[in-house]
């Protein structure tokens, strides 16, 4: 029987907040007092204090000179900066790990890609989001390269924030059929067209995001 080791109080503190600024609960330009989200969440303020350090540093919150900390707004300009980056990253990811995908990998992005589908239907974004991830750092993972990983995850959120503030229909289908087609790609044993396939998911959300407006009131 396997066992779960429950993570530090800091890092469960860090979950929940990551999750609800990503899925909204915590909007943009919501003001974080380390006193009042330990009485909300019954913990110390240590791991308060540690948690929302690490969400500083993924860009998820700004940190004022005046040392205020508030959820960080998300711009036109910062959401197109934050594709081009991640785009970078993770079809970097993608090619070096082709050469090292295997069947097993295949069968773990097949059963994200089911559970990506499955959350969308079902509404839920937040989980869907993540299902999404996945299937992309079973890729990036393959490669072996710890470093671009690393690099990966602290922008991985932020992505996530961007895709839920983005959730009509058609943006998601952009991800559906963009992974679908690089999966198929793949079995067919053709990594070329896969990981053009794959880069193109990148420039297609970016005109997407375009053609929205994100910038705070």
């Amino acid at each position: 029987m396997s066992f779960a080791v429950p993570p530090s109080r800091k890092e469960a503190v860090l979950r929940l907040l990551r999750g609800e600024i990503v899925d909204g609960t915590l909007p943009a330009g919501t003001v974080l007092k380390d006193a009042e989200v330990a009485a909300r969440l019954g913990v110390s303020i240590t791991p308060i204090r540690e948690a929302i350090a690490q969400l500083a540093a993924e860009g998820l919150v700004d940190v004022a000179p005046n040392r205020v900390r508030r959820v960080t707004h998300v711009t036109q300009k910062s959401a197109l900066e934050l594709i081009d980056v991640m785009g970078v990253l993770a079809c970097a990811g993608v090619e070096w790990g082709l050469d090292h995908l295997t069947a097993s990998h295949r069968d773990r992005m097949r059963a994200r890609l089911a559970e990506f589908v499955g959350h969308l239907a079902a509404g839920d974004t937040t989980a869907a989001g993540a299902a999404g991830a996945d299937f992309s750092t079973i890729a990036i993972s393959a490669s072996g390269n710890r470093e671009l990983q690393t690099h990966v995850d602290l922008v991985v959120a932020r992505t996530l924030r961007l895709m839920a503030l983005t959730a009509d229909s058609d943006v998601w289908q952009i991800w559906v059929d963009g992974y679908r087609e690089t999966l198929a790609l793949l079995d067919a044993d053709d990594r070329t067209g896969a990981l053009e396939r794959y880069r193109r998911i990148y420039r297609d959300y970016r005109v997407r995001v375009e053609q929205m407006s994100l910038d705070p009131p």
